[in-house]
Parts: C-alpha cells; structure tokens; sequence
C-alpha cells in the first residue's frame, strides 16, 4: 500500500457516500444545500483523485500490481453507481445504462479469458472518450436535477429519439442563451440535452471499443496459434 493506492481507496469509499446523499435527504437536512449540488461536488473530486492518483504513481515511482487492480474497480464503481441512480431519478434511460454497464462486464470477462491465455488488453484511446462521455452525462443530469424538478423523460416524446428543436423547453433556453439571461429551468433543460446527448456518445463508443477488444483478441490469438503451429511443424534437428 502507497499513497496513490490509499487514494484509490478513498475513491472506492466515496460510492456508497454518493449514493446515500442522491437518494435521501442527507444534503438538505445537514448542510441545506440540494442533494443534487452536494453529489456534483462529490462526483467531481471523486474524478479528480482518478487523475490524481495515476499522476502521483508514476512521479513517485509507485506503480504497483495493487493499483493496476484497484484503479479501474474504483473507476466501473463510481460511474455504474451514479448512473443507477440516474435511472432511479427519471434523469437517463435505462437502456443505455444496461448497454454501459453490460459492456464492462463483457471485457471484464473478455480480459479474463486474454489474460489465462497470455495475452494483455491494455486500455485503449476510444475507451478514454467513453469515459469521459460517461462523466460529462452523470454531471450534465445532474445539473438538469440540481435545477429544479427533473424533466419528463423525453419531454413527453417517444424513446428512444426526439426532436428536441420543437419543444418549447428548448426553445425558451435557446433564445435566453442568446439574451444572455438564462434562468434554472434553462440550465436544466440544457443539462438535460447535454447529458442525454453525452450519453448517446457513451453507448456508441461502449459498442465501439468492445468490437475493438474482441477484434484485437482474436486477432492475437489467431497469430499466436499459428506461430504454434510452424514451429510444431519444425523438423527436429
């Protein structure tokens, strides 16, 4: 145990923290704040340790077999967390929850079966943007509950698609941003549209990025097997 891994730690600590003060009156009967402005500020400094911890890793030369375990755990923890509730709050469809959240149990598994065979899947650059699709859409939903009521889901349009430039939310929002004089239902109509939007991006790189896994998978596999096979078929000396 080192000091980046005691913060990963801490990070696995904050989930539960995050979900207790979404779901119950924690914020407003202790602090008097939204429970939505209070689990804003957690999320994000939760999201500030993940960056933390990696970069105070590598300058103290403390990178351990601990940490590459416990990092992405903390990381599949904080995000699923946030987005269930989400769901629980009206804020995101359940749909495109299941997709994020069955993807990192498919190349959990995946990785499992690459490692037992020799093999190591390293990160990838458009699971990154996933990532960071994901983060950007539990704080945009947030902020659309933080300001007010949450928005009926779709603004009463039919899932999973609508045509969020004809209802009158939007349009309100838009002509204020023009003005310059935006008020809390706008800021939640747009965090609405951003994190529904955030989320789109998550899905379609979640889809993306495990046809990458899988892709690159087989593809080693295939090329080990075959080295496996010319040298069998070596004569022997």
């Amino acid at each position: 145990m080192n000091l980046p891994n005691y913060i990963t730690l801490a990070r696995i600590i904050i989930v539960p923290l995050l979900v207790v003060v979404l779901l119950t009156p924690f914020a407003e009967d202790w602090f008097g704040i939204s429970s939505y402005a209070l689990a804003i500020a957690i999320f994000l400094a939760a999201s500030l340790t993940d960056i933390l911890d990696g970069q105070l890793a590598r300058r103290r030369n403390q990178v351990s077999k601990m940490g590459a375990l416990l990092d992405p755990i903390a990381d599949k923890l904080l995000v699923s967390a946030a987005l269930i509730v989400l769901v629980e709050k009206h804020l995101a469809p359940a749909w495109t929850v299941v997709i994020i959240l069955g993807r990192e149990f498919i190349i959990t598994g995946l990785r499992s079966v690459a490692a037992a065979e020799g093999i190591i899947i390293s990160a990838q650059k458009i699971g990154k943007v996933k990532m960071w699709a994901q983060c950007v859409a539990i704080v945009a939903l947030l902020v659309a509950g933080a300001s007010g009521n949450p928005p009926v889901s779709n603004f009463g349009w039919e899932l999973p698609t609508f045509r969020f430039w004809e209802v009158p939310e939007v349009q309100t929002a838009f002509s204020h941003i023009s003005r310059l004089s935006l008020t809390s239902n706008d800021w939640k109509v747009i965090g609405y549209l951003a994190g529904r939007a955030a989320l789109w991006v998550a899905v379609i790189t979640a889809c993306w990025s495990m046809y990458d896994y899988f892709k690159y998978f087989l593809t080693e596999n295939r090329r080990r097997q075959s080295l496996k096979g010319v040298v069998l078929d070596k004569p022997l000396k």
